[in-house]
């Protein structure tokens, strides 16, 4: 199974980024092989739209699960609609993050917010 987090580089070194539709890249991490893939988030330069974009990337990728510390409703729906599961990253720790995923110790991410609408993010 794929995981997909928003991440500033390319490295599980890297920190889990806090904004998911201007997230420079995605870790897409599989659960079977342990094989982590870096993928460019192209929305994150956009003029607008950079949630539904970047939700469109994730869908792509085949990713089951997103793991992320927030999410705009407008992206939410795109994800929510392909049947990806969300849950809220716990610090910005990439590695943290998937072994708390796979213990089960991270929460569903309910708190969906409105979207940041062309303000840039962060």
């Amino acid at each position: 199974m794929f995981i997909a987090v928003p991440v500033d580089d390319k490295s599980m070194e890297s920190k889990v980024c806090v904004s998911f539709g201007r997230a420079p890249y995605f870790l897409i991490y599989d659960t079977d092989s342990g094989k982590a893939d870096f993928i460019d988030n192209a929305a994150a330069a956009s003029q607008g739209g950079a949630g539904i974009k970047a939700a469109q990337t994730v869908v792509d990728s085949q990713a089951k699960v997103l793991l992320t510390p927030r999410c705009g409703e407008n992206a939410a729906q795109v994800i929510d609609a392909a049947g990806i599961k969300m849950f809220k990253t716990i610090n910005d720790s990439i590695q943290d993050n998937i072994n708390a995923y796979k213990e089960g110790r991270l929460s569903p991410l309910d708190d969906i917010h409105p979207g940041f609408h062309g303000q840039g993010g962060k």
